[in-house]
């Protein structure tokens, strides 16, 4: 039911109920200091109030989906599986544009106001905080239950972080030589230490919940617009990524497939990435998605056994071990760097499986245990591959392993049926802050929201045929954006809502880790544009 006269937001983990009339509301954390600057009852802000307090209107910010998307897409409350009606479409505000989102517990309901009608008319004081921290901590959506184990949460930390990148990490070594796997165990003590850090931010409110809140509390909107664009930027490009990879994959399967009519030829490489897209484009059409969470939830399993895969066909089927490969090539290293950042995306969903953990105390050891586990598999799959294949190893290892073995084929099956598990998911968190902005009457109709979907599809498409490199453009988005999520956000964050309780050597490791990522970002992204624009 909505209200015209005033909007109600719920604090996670906090008892107090926020009610404005169109007022700011600042939640501030204590970080040691008396400032005892208050915020009167009638919410008036106090005149020592920050300016990253954010003004709440009736309508919270965007990305109001971003939690309950990103929950879906590392499968943390996986919903049963069903096709949207179209007169059942709302605009979502605190709902799923196809529906209400149904969690299995009953209080996580996104279609049930924030505050029970018992508690409407009551004066709630605002909380005291010092000035240097005040901030704002205001949930959009309703909290899932912390229900996840510490097992629960390390395989959802696994899951986020094993992905495509494995597949690229021999072409690594090939363009960066041997030395450069040592940026691996590099980048991922520095993602380790980001991850911590955005802990940290989480902690210093009860009400932060995700990446974007943490750009809010510490930049305002504009720090949230600019997160969470980059965020959506990044699923994009994993996206596309996954169009190159059913298009190659398959093409070394069925390498002799050609289309001509009307004087348009169309390779086997085009003709597969059409054809897979129109088996992902009814996924994404699916209401809610438990069945691809579950085969994405193995995308664990798969990446060990297409390694294992690799590995048998390098000693059973014989293939061979060449010595090959250079110690160290310092003009191609920023495509490795690219290329091995990208390994450590999972920034994005840090927070997310923090908040959904029972005891949140033990999520750096979620987080250290994750990021051995993606360096142990990355660095074995890049050591296996580049000593198998040597300089000849392709942009995907997969496209190397002879199709003439049973392993080799289970491999890239493996690679193909992943791949579309995770499209859908992968796609909907996209597609479900672009159906916030468009006008609610729009989409009051089933048809638009196909559209919005239907559209993203294609325009994925359409930049894997344009732009089919897939190391260089893995090394784009490392380079670029993986670099900005995992390393640079991160510092840039933590400096603004925790820097005035921060000593001196803690705040100059953070400022030089930002500047050492904010380097390697310009140059990274720099040489994979000039490499793409090489193979045009």
């Amino acid at each position: 039911m909505r209200r015209s006269d005033k909007e109600y937001y719920d604090v996670e983990g906090d008892d107090d109920a926020f009610q404005t009339d169109d007022e700011r509301v600042c939640v501030n954390v204590d970080n040691g200091e008396d400032d005892e600057s208050t915020e009167s009852e009638t919410g008036s802000p106090s005149p020592n109030s920050s300016p990253n307090c954010l003004q709440l209107n009736h309508s919270p910010s965007w990305p109001q989906s971003y939690r309950e998307s990103m929950d879906m897409f590392k499968g943390l409350r996986p919903p049963s599986i069903s096709f949207p009606k179209g007169n059942n479409t709302t605009r979502l505000r605190g709902t799923n544009p196809f529906g209400d989102y149904q969690s299995s517990d009953e209080e996580t309901s996104l279609g049930k106001p924030f505050i029970s009608e018992s508690t409407l008319d009551e004066e709630v004081p605002a909380t005291t905080l010092p000035e240097s921290q005040q901030i704002i901590s205001v949930n959009r959506s309703m909290p899932s239950p912390k229900q996840c184990s510490f097992t629960q949460a390390l395989v959802n930390g696994i899951n986020v972080l094993t992905g495509i990148g494995l597949l690229t990490t021999p072409y690594a070594v090939k363009e960066g030589g041997w030395l450069s796997l040592t940026l691996l165990l590099i980048f991922g003590v520095i993602a380790c230490y980001t991850g911590i850090l955005l802990k940290r931010c989480l902690e210093s409110s009860p009400g932060l919940l995700t990446y974007p809140d943490i750009g809010q509390a510490a930049f305002g909107i504009t720090g949230r617009l600019v997160i969470a664009v980059t965020l959506y930027a990044e699923l994009y490009a994993a996206c596309v990524e996954y169009v190159i990879i059913m298009s190659e994959n398959l093409s070394t399967i069925f390498p002799n497939t050609s289309i001509e009519f009307g004087g348009i030829y169309l390779n086997a490489h085009q003709i597969f990435a059409i054809i897979g897209i129109l088996v992902v484009l009814p996924t994404v059409w699916l209401r809610d998605l438990s069945l691809l969470s579950y085969l994405s939830v193995g995308g664990v399993g798969a990446s060990i056994l297409v390694v294992i895969c690799l590995l048998w066909v390098g000693t059973v089927d014989q293939v061979g071990f060449p010595r090959a490969g250079t110690t160290l090539n310092l003009a191609n290293i920023p495509i490795s760097i690219g290329i091995y950042s990208f390994c450590y995306s999972g920034h994005s969903v840090f927070p997310n499986i923090y908040t959904s953990m029972k005891e949140p105390s033990r999520f750096p050891l979620v987080l250290i245990a994750s990021i051995i586990f993606c360096w142990f598999m990355s660095t074995g799959a890049a050591f296996s591959g580049f000593l198998i294949f040597g300089d000849s190893v392709e942009s995907q290892f997969t496209l190397n392993m002879p199709t003439k073995f049973a392993a080799s084929k289970i491999a890239v099956w493996t690679v193909v049926i992943i791949t579309i598990s995770k499209y859908a998911l992968t796609l909907t968190p996209i597609a479900l802050s672009l159906e916030e902005l468009v006008p609610e009457t729009w989409l009051t109709s089933y048809g638009g929201s196909i559209f919005i979907r239907a559209a993203l599809v294609i325009s994925t498409l359409v930049v894997a045929l344009k732009v089919p490199f897939f190391a260089f453009l893995m090394a784009l988005a490392g380079s670029l954006l993986t670099m900005l999520i995992t390393i640079i956000f991160p510092c840039a964050c933590y400096l603004s809502i925790r820097g005035g309780g921060l000593t001196n050597l803690q705040r100059a490791v953070c400022i030089c880790t930002a500047m050492l990522g904010l380097l390697i970002a310009c140059d990274g992204t720099y040489s994979a544009v000039i490499r793409i624009a090489g193979q045009n």
